[in-house]
């Protein structure tokens, strides 16, 4: 019998070539397939209801099995409880206050995103 359940989806930028090297690490985990991935760099890429392609560009999404969607650290978060090479860090992501340090720590990287992806691309 095949699940009908809705699976977790990371919406990623493709287009960035840092976010795809992470997210084909994270592939790697998901033999399965799982998790849905969806490059919203893609042009045929439609956003959910109540977002734009241009804001969810802006940083890391995913779209829990319940419909919720997060974004930065909570949604690493979420995505590594849910493969299992990286289920120990997201234990340490649910200690008390990781979460926020961790989220601190993703704005700053944000800040430097369009100059690290001159250099790796």
């Amino acid at each position: 019998m095949q699940s009908t359940a809705i699976p977790t989806t990371v919406l990623y930028d493709g287009s960035c070539p840092i976010c795809s090297r992470e997210i084909q690490q994270y592939k790697k985990g998901d033999p399965q397939g799982e998790i849905c991935w969806l490059d919203i760099s893609n042009p045929k890429f439609v956003a959910p209801p109540g977002h734009s392609q241009e804001a969810l560009m802006q940083r890391f999404h995913v779209i829990r099995p319940d419909g919720s969607m997060v974004s930065g650290a909570a949604a690493f978060v979420h995505l590594w409880e849910q493969l299992p090479g990286w289920r120990n860090l997201a234990l340490l992501g649910r200690l008390p206050g990781m979460l926020n340090l961790m989220e601190f720590g993703y704005e700053k990287f944000l800040i430097f995103r369009p100059r690290l992806q001159k250099i790796f691309s």
